[in-house]
C-alpha cells in the first residue's frame, strides 16, 4: 500500500481505531487462546486460518460478540493488505449482529469493562473501515462513539494501559497536524511528550499490541526519526519476518538513510506480492513507482525508465483499480517522459 496512504491509516488510529485495543488478558483462557490464535495469523497474512480460528471462537462462545468482531478485523484486515475492494455489506452486516448483542450484555450490566470494551470496539472497526471506503463522514462519527464508550472503559478502569498507546497516538497526530499553529498559547506541541508515552505503553503485552507498535514506526519517520523506524521494524519482523505491513515500513523508513536498501526491501515485497493469486496490480504499480522513484535519485535512468515502462504496460482489468491508480499512473508518465529527455540527451 502507498507510503501516503498508510501515513493516513495510522494518522486516524486515535480517532477511528486505537480503541480496539484490549488492556487485559480475558478471563476464560481458550477465549484468550484463540483470540492470540487468530490474531497472530493475522500478523503472519494467514487470514483464512484466522477466519477459521475466529468461527471456532464464535460458535464455541456465542455469547460474546468477540469472533464476530474479529472476523470483521480479519476481512478488513485482507482487505487493505491486498488493496482489494472489501465486502460492505458483509462487514455492516457481521458487525450489526454484534452490536446488538453487546447491546443486550450492556442492558444486563452497564459497568461491566469488557461489555463496554466490546462497543467501544465495534465501533472502531466500523469507523477504521468507513475511512478505507472513502465514507469519512460516518467514520468520524463512529470514532466519536469509540471515543465514547472507550471512555466508559477508562472509568470503570483507569489502568487500561491500551488508554495510554491511543492517547499517546492521538497526541502526536494532533500536533502533528496542528503544528503550523504552535505559535498560538492555546496549542501545545506534544509530540515528543506523547512518543515516550507510546514507547512506555507498547511495553505491555496486549493482544493488538501491534497496533501501537505499527503506529509509533510511523510516527518515528513522520518525526524524522528514521532509523528508530528501521530498529522498531526489524524488531518486529524478526517475530513475524514475511509480514508486508512491518516491510512497507522498513523500506520507507531506509529511504532517508540508504535508497539502495530501500530498493532492495521493496522489491521483496513485490516479490511477496506477485505470489498472490488472483491479484488486481495495484501493489504491483506502487511498489514499481517507487523503486523507479528511488533509481532516479540513484541516477540509474535506464533502471528507472525500464520500471516506468513496466507500469505502463499493465493490463489492469478492473476499473475501479484503473480509477484508483488514475494520478499514479499519470506520475509515472510524466516521470517516463522526463527520463526519455535526459536519455536522449545522454546519447547524443
Amino acid at each position: 500500500m502507498p507510503e501516503t496512504e498508510l501515513l493516513v491509516r495510522f494518522s486516524i488510529l486515535y480517532f477511528f481505531v486505537a480503541y480496539q485495543i484490549f488492556a487485559q488478558q480475558f478471563p476464560n483462557p481458550k477465549v484468550d487462546s484463540l483470540l492470540n490464535l487468530g490474531i497472530e495469523n493475522i500478523l503472519n497474512e494467514n487470514y483464512s486460518v484466522a477466519k477459521k480460528t475466529f468461527k471456532i471462537l464464535d460458535k464455541d462462545f456465542s455469547e460474546l460478540p468477540f469472533g464476530k468482531i474479529y472476523l470483521a478485523a480479519a476481512h478488513i484486515a485482507e482487505s487493505v493488505d491486498y488493496e482489494k475492494i472489501p465486502n460492505e455489506n458483509y462487514v455492516d452486516s457481521i458487525l450489526t449482529i454484534a452490536e446488538n448483542q453487546t447491546e443486550l450484555l450492556l442492558k444486563s450490566d452497564e459497568n461491566n469493562l469488557w461489555y463496554n470494551y466490546f462497543e467501544a470496539t465495534i465501533y472502531g472497526y466500523r469507523a477504521y473501515f468507513n475511512s478505507i471506503t472513502s465514507n469519512l463522514v460516518a467514520a468520524f462519527a463512529d470514532g466519536v462513539l469509540s471515543l465514547h464508550s472507550f471512555q466508559k472503559c477508562l472509568e470503570i478502569d483507569n489502568n487500561f494501559n491500551e488508554a495510554l498507546i491511543a492517547n499517546g497516538i492521538y497526541k502526536y497526530w494532533k500536533s502533528a497536524q496542528t503544528k503550523s499553529l504552535n505559535w498560538l498559547p492555546f496549542v501545545k506541541d506534544e509530540r515528543e511528550i506523547a512518543i515516550k508515552l507510546l514507547e512506555n505503553s507498547i511495553k505491555q503485552k496486549s493482544y493488538n499490541q501491534y497496533l501501537g507498535i505499527s503506529s509509533l514506526i510511523w510516527i518515528y519517520i513522520d518525526n524524522n526519526e528514521s532509523q528508530k523506524a528501521v530498529d522498531l521494524s526489524k524488531k518486529m519482523l524478526a517475530q513475524y519476518k514475511n509480514s508486508r505491513y512491518f516491510n512497507w515500513a522498513l523500506a520507507r523508513a531506509y529511504q532517508d538513510i540508504s535508497k539502495e536498501k530501500s530498493i532492495e526491501i521493496y522489491q521483496q515485497i513485490l516479490s511477496s506480492v506477485e505470489k498472490l493469486k488472483n491479484r488486481n496490480f495495484y501493489n504491483d504499480v506502487v511498489l514499481k513507482h517507487k523503486m523507479a522513484m528511488l533509481y532516479f535519485d540513484l541516477e540509474n535512468y535506464n533502471k528507472s525508465y525500464q520500471l516506468c515502462s513496466q507500469i505502463l504496460d499493465f493490463d489492469i482489468k478492473s476499473e475501479e483499480i484503473k480509477n484508483r491508480l488514475e494520478e499514479r499512473l499519470n506520475r509515472v508518465l510524466d516521470l517516463k517522459n522526463e527520463l526519455e529527455e535526459i536519455l536522449e540527451e545522454k546519447n547524443k
